[in-house]
Protein backbone atom coordinates (compact mmCIF):
# COMPACT_ATOMS: atom_id res chain seq x y z
CA UNK A 1 0.00 0.00 0.00
CA UNK A 2 1.25 3.42 -0.96
CA UNK A 3 1.66 5.66 1.94
CA UNK A 4 1.02 9.20 1.62
CA UNK A 5 3.83 11.52 2.31
CA UNK A 6 3.73 13.50 5.63
CA UNK A 7 4.76 17.35 5.12
CA UNK A 8 7.17 17.22 8.10
CA UNK A 9 8.81 14.64 6.28
CA UNK A 10 12.58 15.48 5.39
CA UNK A 11 13.49 15.55 1.29
CA UNK A 12 16.63 13.19 1.01
CA UNK A 13 19.44 15.43 2.13
CA UNK A 14 17.76 17.79 3.97
CA UNK A 15 18.38 17.67 7.26
CA UNK A 16 17.34 21.22 8.60
CA UNK A 17 14.01 20.11 9.29
CA UNK A 18 13.68 23.70 12.04
CA UNK A 19 16.28 26.09 10.86
CA UNK A 20 17.59 27.35 14.24
CA UNK A 21 19.46 30.45 15.27
CA UNK A 22 22.31 29.24 18.01
CA UNK A 23 23.87 26.09 18.94
CA UNK A 24 21.63 24.25 21.33
CA UNK A 25 18.38 23.40 20.98
CA UNK A 26 15.67 22.02 24.00
CA UNK A 27 12.49 20.25 23.87
CA UNK A 28 9.93 18.33 26.45
CA UNK A 29 7.16 16.32 26.06
CA UNK A 30 4.50 17.24 28.21
CA UNK A 31 1.70 14.75 28.80
CA UNK A 32 -1.59 15.42 30.73
CA UNK A 33 -4.76 13.39 30.91
CA UNK A 34 -7.13 16.33 29.70
CA UNK A 35 -6.46 19.78 28.37
CA UNK A 36 -6.51 21.54 31.66
CA UNK A 37 -3.90 19.42 33.02
CA UNK A 38 -1.48 19.79 29.81
CA UNK A 39 -2.00 23.53 30.76
CA UNK A 40 -0.75 23.34 34.41
CA UNK A 41 2.07 20.44 33.28
CA UNK A 42 3.38 23.38 30.33
CA UNK A 43 2.87 26.39 32.98
CA UNK A 44 4.91 24.29 35.28
CA UNK A 45 7.77 24.59 32.72
CA UNK A 46 7.56 28.01 31.29
CA UNK A 47 6.34 29.32 34.74
CA UNK A 48 2.88 31.18 35.60
CA UNK A 49 1.79 34.73 37.12
CA UNK A 50 1.27 35.77 40.56
CA UNK A 51 -2.05 37.08 42.02
CA UNK A 52 -2.86 40.74 40.89
CA UNK A 53 -3.32 42.98 43.57
CA UNK A 54 -7.21 43.41 44.31
CA UNK A 55 -7.50 47.09 43.24
CA UNK A 56 -7.03 46.18 39.63
CA UNK A 57 -9.85 44.05 39.54
CA UNK A 58 -11.95 45.92 41.65
CA UNK A 59 -13.39 48.20 38.80
CA UNK A 60 -12.83 49.92 35.56
CA UNK A 61 -9.86 51.24 35.02
CA UNK A 62 -10.42 54.84 32.98
CA UNK A 63 -8.39 55.19 29.82
CA UNK A 64 -8.04 59.35 29.39
CA UNK A 65 -6.11 61.79 28.27
CA UNK A 66 -6.07 65.60 27.86
CA UNK A 67 -4.71 66.97 31.40
CA UNK A 68 -5.30 67.65 34.48
CA UNK A 69 -8.66 69.28 34.70
CA UNK A 70 -9.37 66.70 32.09
CA UNK A 71 -9.02 64.35 34.39
CA UNK A 72 -10.95 66.04 37.88
CA UNK A 73 -14.06 66.49 35.37
CA UNK A 74 -14.67 62.86 34.47
CA UNK A 75 -13.84 61.63 37.84
CA UNK A 76 -17.57 63.86 38.31
CA UNK A 77 -19.28 62.40 35.61
CA UNK A 78 -18.25 58.97 36.51
CA UNK A 79 -19.07 59.78 39.77
CA UNK A 80 -22.49 60.66 39.28
CA UNK A 81 -23.12 57.54 37.36
CA UNK A 82 -22.09 55.81 40.32
CA UNK A 83 -19.33 53.86 38.39
CA UNK A 84 -17.38 51.83 40.21
CA UNK A 85 -13.54 52.61 39.32
CA UNK A 86 -10.06 51.25 39.94
CA UNK A 87 -7.64 53.47 38.17
CA UNK A 88 -6.91 56.50 35.69
CA UNK A 89 -4.66 55.41 32.84
CA UNK A 90 -3.12 58.57 31.75
CA UNK A 91 -0.89 57.33 29.15
CA UNK A 92 -0.30 61.31 28.25
CA UNK A 93 1.16 61.76 31.53
CA UNK A 94 4.59 62.52 28.96
CA UNK A 95 2.70 65.22 27.01
CA UNK A 96 1.54 64.33 23.89
CA UNK A 97 2.19 65.63 19.96
CA UNK A 98 -0.15 65.65 16.98
CA UNK A 99 1.52 63.26 13.90
CA UNK A 100 0.30 61.43 10.97
CA UNK A 101 -1.27 58.55 12.37
CA UNK A 102 -3.26 60.58 15.09
CA UNK A 103 -2.26 61.78 18.52
CA UNK A 104 1.15 60.01 20.18
CA UNK A 105 3.28 60.68 23.21
CA UNK A 106 6.61 62.02 23.75
CA UNK A 107 8.72 59.23 24.61
CA UNK A 108 10.59 60.85 27.52
CA UNK A 109 9.26 58.91 31.02
CA UNK A 110 8.82 62.20 33.03
CA UNK A 111 5.57 63.75 33.62
CA UNK A 112 5.32 66.89 31.41
CA UNK A 113 4.38 69.74 33.86
CA UNK A 114 1.86 71.70 31.67
CA UNK A 115 -0.19 68.94 30.69
CA UNK A 116 -0.38 67.41 34.03
CA UNK A 117 -0.29 70.74 36.58
CA UNK A 118 -0.28 69.77 40.24
CA UNK A 119 0.40 65.97 38.66
CA UNK A 120 1.47 64.87 42.52
CA UNK A 121 -2.09 66.41 43.85
CA UNK A 122 -3.80 65.20 41.55
CA UNK A 123 -2.68 61.31 42.21
CA UNK A 124 -3.06 62.20 46.04
CA UNK A 125 -7.08 63.65 45.77
CA UNK A 126 -7.58 60.08 43.50
CA UNK A 127 -5.86 57.69 45.85
CA UNK A 128 -7.79 59.12 48.61
CA UNK A 129 -10.45 57.80 47.27
CA UNK A 130 -8.91 54.62 46.72
CA UNK A 131 -8.18 55.49 43.24
CA UNK A 132 -4.99 54.73 41.37
CA UNK A 133 -3.09 56.10 38.87
CA UNK A 134 -1.21 54.33 35.79
CA UNK A 135 0.73 55.71 33.38
CA UNK A 136 2.93 54.53 30.36
CA UNK A 137 6.50 53.81 29.39
CA UNK A 138 8.14 51.33 27.03
CA UNK A 139 12.30 50.59 26.48
CA UNK A 140 12.20 52.88 23.35
CA UNK A 141 13.66 56.59 24.39
CA UNK A 142 13.01 59.61 21.26
CA UNK A 143 14.63 62.69 20.79
CA UNK A 144 13.29 65.58 22.74
CA UNK A 145 15.05 68.71 20.40
CA UNK A 146 11.71 69.80 19.42
CA UNK A 147 10.14 69.10 23.51
CA UNK A 148 9.37 72.53 24.92
CA UNK A 149 9.32 71.96 28.75
CA UNK A 150 11.41 68.79 29.14
CA UNK A 151 13.37 68.52 32.40
CA UNK A 152 15.82 65.11 31.27
CA UNK A 153 16.46 64.34 28.01
CA UNK A 154 16.39 60.45 28.43
CA UNK A 155 18.11 59.94 24.72
CA UNK A 156 20.99 62.17 25.60
CA UNK A 157 21.57 60.14 29.15
CA UNK A 158 20.84 56.86 27.36
CA UNK A 159 23.32 57.53 24.78
CA UNK A 160 26.06 59.36 26.80
CA UNK A 161 25.91 55.35 29.06
CA UNK A 162 26.40 53.77 25.83
CA UNK A 163 23.18 51.89 26.70
CA UNK A 164 21.00 52.27 23.34
CA UNK A 165 20.99 49.17 20.91
CA UNK A 166 23.39 49.96 18.09
CA UNK A 167 24.21 49.58 13.83
CA UNK A 168 27.40 47.55 12.73
CA UNK A 169 29.25 51.01 12.86
CA UNK A 170 28.74 51.57 16.24
CA UNK A 171 25.66 54.27 16.59
CA UNK A 172 22.89 54.17 17.88
CA UNK A 173 19.89 52.52 16.47
CA UNK A 174 17.22 54.73 15.36
CA UNK A 175 13.93 52.58 15.10
CA UNK A 176 11.30 54.38 12.92
CA UNK A 177 8.15 54.57 14.41
CA UNK A 178 5.20 56.00 12.04
CA UNK A 179 6.52 59.82 12.06
CA UNK A 180 9.36 59.52 14.45
CA UNK A 181 12.41 57.70 15.08
CA UNK A 182 13.50 56.39 18.60
CA UNK A 183 16.72 54.75 20.20
CA UNK A 184 15.78 51.37 21.96
CA UNK A 185 17.64 50.34 25.23
CA UNK A 186 20.08 47.64 25.11
CA UNK A 187 18.60 45.45 27.72
CA UNK A 188 21.50 43.01 27.39
CA UNK A 189 23.78 45.90 28.84
CA UNK A 190 24.53 45.83 32.69
CA UNK A 191 24.38 49.71 33.37
CA UNK A 192 20.31 49.76 31.73
CA UNK A 193 18.86 47.92 34.07
CA UNK A 194 19.59 50.00 36.93
CA UNK A 195 18.97 53.15 34.87
CA UNK A 196 15.88 52.04 33.72
CA UNK A 197 14.63 50.96 37.19
CA UNK A 198 15.66 54.50 38.60
CA UNK A 199 13.05 56.21 36.47
CA UNK A 200 10.17 53.86 37.52
CA UNK A 201 11.35 54.77 40.95
CA UNK A 202 10.77 58.36 40.37
CA UNK A 203 7.36 57.18 38.66
CA UNK A 204 6.11 55.51 41.79
CA UNK A 205 7.41 58.17 44.02
CA UNK A 206 4.96 60.42 42.76
CA UNK A 207 2.09 58.26 44.07
CA UNK A 208 1.75 55.96 40.49
CA UNK A 209 0.70 52.44 40.94
CA UNK A 210 0.42 51.10 37.30
CA UNK A 211 1.89 51.12 34.05
CA UNK A 212 1.37 49.94 30.55
CA UNK A 213 5.04 48.61 29.87
CA UNK A 214 4.45 49.10 25.79
CA UNK A 215 6.37 47.31 22.40
CA UNK A 216 9.29 45.17 23.18
CA UNK A 217 8.63 43.05 20.29
CA UNK A 218 10.75 45.23 17.69
CA UNK A 219 14.20 44.49 18.33
CA UNK A 220 15.71 44.36 14.75
CA UNK A 221 17.21 41.70 13.67
CA UNK A 222 20.51 43.55 11.95
CA UNK A 223 20.86 45.50 15.16
CA UNK A 224 24.30 45.21 17.40
CA UNK A 225 23.68 44.43 20.92
CA UNK A 226 26.28 45.09 24.23
CA UNK A 227 26.08 40.82 24.43
CA UNK A 228 27.18 40.30 21.42
CA UNK A 229 24.53 37.46 20.61
CA UNK A 230 23.10 37.08 17.50
CA UNK A 231 19.87 39.51 17.25
CA UNK A 232 17.65 36.97 15.48
CA UNK A 233 17.86 35.20 18.76
CA UNK A 234 17.62 38.35 20.87
CA UNK A 235 15.05 39.30 19.14
CA UNK A 236 12.31 36.87 21.10
CA UNK A 237 14.38 37.15 24.24
CA UNK A 238 14.23 40.59 24.54
CA UNK A 239 10.46 41.03 25.77
CA UNK A 240 11.42 38.76 28.32
CA UNK A 241 14.39 40.81 29.51
CA UNK A 242 12.19 43.93 29.24
CA UNK A 243 9.53 42.04 31.24
CA UNK A 244 12.31 40.86 33.87
CA UNK A 245 13.41 44.27 34.85
CA UNK A 246 10.03 45.85 35.08
CA UNK A 247 8.76 42.83 37.27
CA UNK A 248 12.45 42.93 39.68
CA UNK A 249 11.58 46.47 40.07
CA UNK A 250 8.02 45.76 41.36
CA UNK A 251 9.38 43.18 43.88
CA UNK A 252 11.84 45.28 45.13
CA UNK A 253 9.63 48.40 45.61
CA UNK A 254 7.41 45.97 47.36
CA UNK A 255 9.99 44.51 49.59
CA UNK A 256 11.18 48.00 50.41
CA UNK A 257 7.57 48.37 52.34
CA UNK A 258 7.69 45.20 54.42
CA UNK A 259 7.73 46.87 58.07
CA UNK A 260 6.59 50.15 56.72
CA UNK A 261 3.61 51.74 58.29
CA UNK A 262 3.05 53.97 55.04
CA UNK A 263 1.70 50.89 52.63
CA UNK A 264 0.31 47.28 52.51
CA UNK A 265 3.06 45.92 50.08
CA UNK A 266 -0.05 43.83 49.08
CA UNK A 267 -1.90 46.59 47.70
CA UNK A 268 1.20 46.48 45.02
CA UNK A 269 2.13 47.69 41.35
CA UNK A 270 0.88 46.45 38.31
CA UNK A 271 2.44 46.61 34.63
CA UNK A 272 0.89 45.23 31.24
CA UNK A 273 2.73 43.78 28.19
CA UNK A 274 1.72 42.75 24.69
CA UNK A 275 5.41 41.80 23.67
CA UNK A 276 6.36 37.92 25.12
CA UNK A 277 7.80 34.93 24.33
CA UNK A 278 8.12 31.63 26.08
CA UNK A 279 8.55 32.52 29.70
CA UNK A 280 7.15 35.88 29.84
CA UNK A 281 4.13 34.77 31.50
CA UNK A 282 6.12 34.26 34.69
CA UNK A 283 7.33 38.18 34.67
CA UNK A 284 4.60 40.13 33.55
CA UNK A 285 2.32 40.76 36.07
CA UNK A 286 -0.63 41.20 33.08
CA UNK A 287 -0.98 41.48 29.39
CA UNK A 288 -3.10 42.98 26.96
CA UNK A 289 -3.28 42.12 23.17
CA UNK A 290 -1.91 44.66 21.51
CA UNK A 291 -3.75 47.17 19.21
CA UNK A 292 -6.82 45.84 17.40
CA UNK A 293 -8.59 47.72 14.69
CA UNK A 294 -11.84 49.62 15.75
CA UNK A 295 -14.02 47.36 13.40
CA UNK A 296 -16.11 44.43 13.74
CA UNK A 297 -13.44 41.87 11.88
CA UNK A 298 -12.55 38.36 12.58
CA UNK A 299 -8.87 39.19 11.44
CA UNK A 300 -8.10 42.30 13.48
CA UNK A 301 -11.06 43.41 15.24
CA UNK A 302 -13.10 42.56 17.95
CA UNK A 303 -13.59 39.05 16.94
CA UNK A 304 -9.88 38.63 16.82
CA UNK A 305 -10.05 40.08 20.24
CA UNK A 306 -11.63 37.27 21.58
CA UNK A 307 -9.74 34.77 19.73
CA UNK A 308 -6.26 36.05 21.05
CA UNK A 309 -7.63 35.91 24.14
CA UNK A 310 -8.79 32.67 24.13
CA UNK A 311 -5.35 31.30 22.02
CA UNK A 312 -3.31 32.59 24.48
CA UNK A 313 -5.12 31.33 27.22
CA UNK A 314 -3.92 27.46 25.73
CA UNK A 315 -0.46 29.32 25.73
CA UNK A 316 0.17 30.05 29.63
CA UNK A 317 -0.77 34.01 29.37
CA UNK A 318 -3.62 33.40 31.89
CA UNK A 319 -4.04 37.20 32.63
CA UNK A 320 -4.88 38.71 29.22
CA UNK A 321 -7.54 41.58 27.86
CA UNK A 322 -7.95 43.60 25.21
CA UNK A 323 -8.64 47.77 24.39
CA UNK A 324 -12.63 48.13 25.04
CA UNK A 325 -13.13 49.36 21.29
CA UNK A 326 -9.77 48.74 19.98
CA UNK A 327 -7.25 51.67 18.59
CA UNK A 328 -6.48 51.59 15.54
CA UNK A 329 -8.45 54.37 13.50
CA UNK A 330 -7.83 55.17 10.06
CA UNK A 331 -8.93 58.15 8.44
CA UNK A 332 -7.78 57.79 4.59
CA UNK A 333 -10.07 59.22 1.48
CA UNK A 334 -10.75 55.58 0.36
CA UNK A 335 -10.18 53.59 3.40
CA UNK A 336 -11.61 54.36 6.86
CA UNK A 337 -12.07 52.76 10.47
CA UNK A 338 -13.46 54.37 12.96
CA UNK A 339 -15.35 53.65 16.11
CA UNK A 340 -19.03 53.30 15.92
CA UNK A 341 -21.13 53.85 18.92
CA UNK A 342 -22.78 50.63 18.96
CA UNK A 343 -19.10 48.56 18.39
CA UNK A 344 -17.87 50.26 21.51
CA UNK A 345 -20.71 49.35 23.35
CA UNK A 346 -20.74 45.94 22.22
CA UNK A 347 -16.82 45.70 23.17
CA UNK A 348 -17.94 47.04 26.77
CA UNK A 349 -20.10 44.41 27.27
CA UNK A 350 -17.28 41.84 26.20
CA UNK A 351 -14.52 42.88 27.71
CA UNK A 352 -16.83 43.11 31.62
CA UNK A 353 -15.86 39.42 31.06
CA UNK A 354 -12.11 39.52 30.85
CA UNK A 355 -9.63 40.12 33.92
CA UNK A 356 -9.34 43.61 33.50
CA UNK A 357 -12.16 46.02 32.30
CA UNK A 358 -10.43 49.03 30.53
CA UNK A 359 -11.05 51.40 27.88
CA UNK A 360 -8.69 53.15 25.43
CA UNK A 361 -9.33 56.61 23.42
CA UNK A 362 -7.23 55.08 20.63
CA UNK A 363 -4.90 56.87 17.93
CA UNK A 364 -7.26 59.00 17.00
CA UNK A 365 -9.48 59.95 19.77
CA UNK A 366 -12.07 62.53 18.44
CA UNK A 367 -12.44 60.20 15.48
CA UNK A 368 -13.79 57.65 17.94
CA UNK A 369 -16.76 57.49 19.73
CA UNK A 370 -15.80 57.46 23.28
CA UNK A 371 -17.27 56.19 27.00
CA UNK A 372 -17.91 59.59 27.50
CA UNK A 373 -19.41 60.85 24.42
CA UNK A 374 -23.04 61.27 25.44
CA UNK A 375 -25.43 60.43 28.24
CA UNK A 376 -25.75 56.48 26.47
CA UNK A 377 -21.98 55.64 26.43
CA UNK A 378 -21.48 57.13 29.83
CA UNK A 379 -24.52 54.95 31.21
CA UNK A 380 -23.70 51.61 29.43
CA UNK A 381 -19.90 51.98 30.24
CA UNK A 382 -21.08 52.76 34.21
CA UNK A 383 -23.74 49.88 34.14
CA UNK A 384 -21.10 47.53 32.46
CA UNK A 385 -18.62 48.27 35.40
CA UNK A 386 -20.68 47.53 37.65
CA UNK A 387 -21.46 44.03 35.95
CA UNK A 388 -18.01 43.55 35.62
CA UNK A 389 -17.87 44.17 39.56
CA UNK A 390 -20.44 41.89 40.50
CA UNK A 391 -18.59 38.55 39.69
CA UNK A 392 -15.14 40.08 41.29
CA UNK A 393 -15.21 37.54 44.36
CA UNK A 394 -15.40 34.86 41.65
CA UNK A 395 -12.77 36.74 39.10
CA UNK A 396 -10.51 36.94 42.67
CA UNK A 397 -10.70 32.65 42.88
CA UNK A 398 -9.85 32.58 38.84
CA UNK A 399 -6.52 34.80 39.40
CA UNK A 400 -5.25 32.98 42.42
CA UNK A 401 -6.02 30.13 40.27
CA UNK A 402 -4.09 31.52 37.29
CA UNK A 403 -1.04 32.01 40.05
CA UNK A 404 -1.22 28.09 41.51
CA UNK A 405 -1.92 26.17 38.18
CA UNK A 406 -2.09 28.40 35.09
CA UNK A 407 -5.61 27.96 33.71
CA UNK A 408 -6.75 31.41 32.18
CA UNK A 409 -9.73 33.21 33.62
CA UNK A 410 -11.53 33.46 30.27
CA UNK A 411 -11.81 29.66 28.69
CA UNK A 412 -12.40 27.71 25.22
CA UNK A 413 -15.08 25.26 25.86
CA UNK A 414 -12.95 22.82 24.89
CA UNK A 415 -10.88 22.81 27.95
CA UNK A 416 -13.31 21.47 29.64
CA UNK A 417 -15.62 19.61 27.34
CA UNK A 418 -12.59 17.94 25.06
CA UNK A 419 -15.13 15.10 24.09
CA UNK A 420 -17.85 17.56 22.60
CA UNK A 421 -16.41 17.12 18.64
CA UNK A 422 -18.77 20.43 17.88
CA UNK A 423 -17.08 22.59 20.27
CA UNK A 424 -13.70 22.16 18.34
CA UNK A 425 -15.19 24.32 15.80
CA UNK A 426 -15.83 27.17 18.09
CA UNK A 427 -13.52 30.21 17.52
CA UNK A 428 -15.03 33.42 18.55
CA UNK A 429 -18.67 32.47 18.83
CA UNK A 430 -18.33 32.10 22.81
CA UNK A 431 -16.60 31.34 26.29
CA UNK A 432 -16.34 30.59 29.24
CA UNK A 433 -15.41 32.86 32.59
CA UNK A 434 -13.77 29.81 34.46
CA UNK A 435 -16.13 26.97 34.23
CA UNK A 436 -19.07 28.70 35.79
CA UNK A 437 -20.00 31.31 33.43
CA UNK A 438 -20.78 31.13 29.75
CA UNK A 439 -20.59 34.19 27.14
CA UNK A 440 -22.28 34.46 23.87
CA UNK A 441 -21.05 37.91 22.72
CA UNK A 442 -22.75 39.89 20.07
CA UNK A 443 -19.97 40.60 17.34
CA UNK A 444 -21.93 41.65 14.83
CA UNK A 445 -23.32 45.12 13.70
CA UNK A 446 -26.58 45.61 13.88
CA UNK A 447 -27.18 41.89 15.15
CA UNK A 448 -30.01 41.35 18.67
CA UNK A 449 -29.63 37.68 18.48
CA UNK A 450 -27.01 35.60 18.69
CA UNK A 451 -26.65 31.26 18.48
CA UNK A 452 -25.62 29.87 22.07
CA UNK A 453 -24.58 26.45 21.80
CA UNK A 454 -24.84 24.14 25.77
CA UNK A 455 -21.83 21.68 25.40
CA UNK A 456 -22.06 17.87 25.91
CA UNK A 457 -20.90 17.08 29.78
CA UNK A 458 -22.37 16.72 32.99
CA UNK A 459 -26.18 16.97 33.93
CA UNK A 460 -26.91 20.34 34.82
CA UNK A 461 -28.69 23.77 33.19
CA UNK A 462 -27.75 26.41 31.96
CA UNK A 463 -29.73 29.73 33.47
CA UNK A 464 -30.41 33.09 31.25
CA UNK A 465 -29.29 35.88 33.58
CA UNK A 466 -31.45 38.29 32.57
CA UNK A 467 -35.02 36.02 32.15
CA UNK A 468 -34.01 32.85 34.18
CA UNK A 469 -35.23 30.69 31.47
CA UNK A 470 -33.35 27.11 31.82
CA UNK A 471 -31.29 25.48 28.80
CA UNK A 472 -31.19 21.94 30.33
CA UNK A 473 -30.32 19.64 26.85
CA UNK A 474 -26.38 19.36 26.81
CA UNK A 475 -25.45 19.62 23.23
CA UNK A 476 -28.12 21.74 22.03
CA UNK A 477 -28.29 25.02 20.24
CA UNK A 478 -30.69 28.03 21.06
CA UNK A 479 -31.11 31.43 19.25
CA UNK A 480 -30.74 33.87 22.55
CA UNK A 481 -31.84 37.74 22.22
CA UNK A 482 -29.20 39.93 23.28
CA UNK A 483 -30.31 43.64 22.82
CA UNK A 484 -27.55 46.56 23.09
CA UNK A 485 -27.15 46.15 27.36
CA UNK A 486 -28.42 42.38 27.80
CA UNK A 487 -25.34 40.21 26.44
CA UNK A 488 -26.10 36.53 25.98
CA UNK A 489 -24.60 35.57 29.73
CA UNK A 490 -25.48 32.27 31.29
CA UNK A 491 -24.65 30.61 34.98
CA UNK A 492 -25.14 27.32 35.79
CA UNK A 493 -28.17 26.82 37.50
CA UNK A 494 -27.98 25.97 41.35
CA UNK A 495 -24.42 26.93 41.32
CA UNK A 496 -22.94 29.13 44.09
CA UNK A 497 -21.01 31.38 41.94
CA UNK A 498 -23.87 31.70 39.53
CA UNK A 499 -26.19 32.59 42.39
CA UNK A 500 -23.78 35.01 43.86
CA UNK A 501 -23.54 36.23 40.91
CA UNK A 502 -26.75 36.88 40.06
CA UNK A 503 -27.74 38.66 43.69
CA UNK A 504 -24.78 40.98 43.46
CA UNK A 505 -26.64 42.17 40.03
CA UNK A 506 -29.48 42.64 41.28
CA UNK A 507 -28.14 44.47 44.68
CA UNK A 508 -26.17 46.73 41.89
CA UNK A 509 -29.45 47.21 40.40
CA UNK A 510 -28.44 46.16 36.92
CA UNK A 511 -30.92 43.11 36.81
Amino acid sequence: MKQNKSPWTPEKGNKNIFPTHGDLVEGRILHGNSPTELIEHFTETIGRPQKLPDWIISGAVVGLQGGTETVRHMWKELQAQETPVSAFWLQDWVGQRKTVIGSQLWWNWEVDSNRYSGWRQLVKDLGARDIKVMTYCNPCLALMDDKPNAKRNLFEEATKLDILVKEKNGDPYMVPNTAFDVGMLDLTHPKTESWFKQILQEMVDDGVRGWMADFGEGLPVDACLYSGEDPITAHNRYPELWAKINREFVEEWKSSLVGKEKEDPEDGLVFFMRAGFRNSPKWATLFWEGDQMVSWQANDGIKSAVVGLLSSGLSGYALNHSDIGGYCSVNLPFFKYQRSEELLLRWMELNAFSVVFRTHEGNKPTSNSQFYSNHRTLSHFARFAKIYKAWKFYRIQLVKEASEKGLPVCRHLFLHYPEDEYVHTLTYQQFLVGTEILVVPVLDKGKEVVRAYFPKGENYSWKHVWTGKLYSKPGSEAWVEAPIGYPAIFVKDSSKIGDTFLKNLKEYNVL
